[in-house]
């Protein structure tokens, strides 16, 4: 049985702007059932968005009652997102739910007047998405997922736990316009750390486990996954394929942790939909997206799975044990 140990908690707030909301208003109900939209490039059983749901029957929207809530779901198939998102924007919704920049891209395309809410996009001011950080105009607003130095936390991840790697894979869709993102994160200090690295695009299943076998047999030290929601629809194979051919991962979200994998570095995704929550209850209750700031990450959490180290003859330095806000042994 795994044992986990908590290493610190972090507590997320939506800062000023949020939470300046008055707690009347939010008790205030609106007398007509109002409707929204999730746009998902993740399975349908994926648990991730459950802290949305959660929070916005704390702020008192029951689905059933005073609510009324449309799910698509992609399942990490890009091409499927656009087709969805025109789904969703013929039920008019009062406002839609994105998470990644390919939904958020999608949902875009579909609309420019229905307000959106997005969570784990990756600078969307750099890609255009949004006019600024502060007053991203338009119809969207949300949540970031990644500050620059993440590509050398997850290279320095793996370095600590294999000092000879010199060759790192990284596990790449290039069908998400946050690709380009991650891999300038990663090459700026690849170099300075005497690592090579290989981007390896994946774009399905099939590719996925092809690009992993055909790297187990090449002289790599280890890979990276890079956050993408085919990498979160498949994340069982990727584990059962990094045990199969004892390669070390660094991953970007603890699912994958805790379910096997070694260690991941990222952002905690439920807060970020939870604050998702926030936000889209503001537009309900007559809040405009263009003046509702987009928020960047502050905390990121570390997480080791120690077992599965031992299992890849690792070990892990007792200074990165200390630093990770979860160990599981």
């Amino acid at each position: 049985m795994a044992i986990h140990i908590r290493r610190r908690e972090f507590i997320f707030t939506l800062g000023g702007a949020a939470a300046a909301w008055p707690l009347a208003a939010r008790a205030q109900q609106p007398d007509r059932v109002r409707r929204i939209g999730v746009l998902e490039n993740l399975a349908a059983d994926d648990p991730s968005s459950r802290p949305f749901n959660h929070r916005l029957q704390e702020l008192g929207w029951t689905e059933g009652q005073n609510l009324r809530v449309d799910y698509r779901w992609a399942a990490g198939d890009v091409g499927r997102l656009q087709k969805e998102a025109v789904d969703l924007v013929r039920l008019q919704p009062d406002a839609i739910l994105v998470s990644g920049s390919p939904s958020f891209v999608a949902a875009q395309q579909a609309t420019r007047t229905i307000p959106i809410v997005f969570v784990n996009v990756t600078d969307p001011v750099g890609q255009g998405f949004i006019a600024s950080l502060a007053r991203p105009g338009g119809n969207a607003t949300g949540f970031t997922n990644f500050e620059f130095a993440m590509g050398g936390k997850w290279l320095g991840a793996l370095k600590q736990l294999v000092p000879r790697a010199t060759r790192v894979a990284l596990i790449v869709n290039p069908e998400n316009p946050n690709a380009a993102i991650f891999l300038r994160s990663v090459d700026a200090v690849a170099a300075s750390s005497g690592v090579e690295t290989l981007a390896t695009p994946v774009r399905n299943k099939a590719e996925i486990e092809g690009a992993i076998v055909a790297l187990a047999a090449r002289p790599v030290h280890g890979l990276i996954v890079f956050p993408d929601g085919l990498a979160l629809v498949h994340r069982q194979l990727m584990l059962a394929l990094a045990t199969r051919h004892r390669l070390p991962v660094v991953y970007p979200f603890r699912e994958f942790v805790t379910e096997g994998g070694l260690v991941s570095y990222g952002i905690k995704v439920s807060e970020n939909y939870r604050q998702a929550a926030d936000y889209v209850d503001r537009i309900l209750r007559g809040a405009r997206p263009a003046d509702l700031p987009v928020q960047a990450p502050t905390k990121f959490e570390l997480v080791v799975n120690l077992a599965t180290a031992k299992a890849l003859g690792l070990d892990v330095p007792l200074h990165l044990q200390q630093l990770a806000d979860e160990v599981i042994e």
